[in-house]
């Protein structure tokens, strides 16, 4: 038998996610080590799988996986501007989308007809981060959703 919120998941899953936004039940989720907040629409990304890899915090997914979200807090421990911090991770070639500031960065591209989305906020001994991956085919129906993550993560 499935659960209010996996049933909600599903039929969400048949709606486009820019209009599902408004409309989601949205949730704060904390990562206590590092105080990081960020909000997230529990009912598209309804399942909190595991933790991501190289740093703390956790990995969420659609019902049917179609597209994910990762939450962490990434040691920083030369507190490193997020432009040093980013060139360090040596992101991929072909970024299509690149803002960086003394306080935060993002990066976005298309990886495998998947949009990946990359952003990290500058804190004391760390950057905390929301990465996100969804189907490229469905750019403008998660624009709203991934633009309220973005904004909404916090030191």
């Amino acid at each position: 038998m499935r659960t209010f919120r996996q049933l909600t998941a599903f039929v969400l899953g048949l709606f486009p996610a820019s209009v599902l936004a408004a409309s989601a039940e949205w949730q704060r989720f904390v990562i206590p080590s590092t105080r990081t907040t960020v909000e997230i629409p529990v009912t598209i990304f309804s399942n909190d799988v595991d933790l991501p890899d190289g740093g703390t915090g956790r990995r969420f997914y659609t019902e049917d996986r179609r597209a994910d979200l990762t939450v962490q807090s990434v040691a920083n421990p030369q507190n490193d501007s997020p432009a040093t911090f980013l060139a360090k991770k040596n992101p991929p070639p072909g970024i299509m989308y690149k803002r960086v500031t003394p306080n935060f960065f993002v990066v976005s591209s298309i990886r495998s007809d998947r949009i990946w989305y990359n952003r990290c906020n500058r804190s004391d001994g760390y950057m905390n981060c929301v990465l996100i991956n969804y189907p490229a085919t469905e750019k403008r129906q998660w624009d709203d959703v991934v633009t309220r993550i973005s904004h909404s993560l916090a030191n």
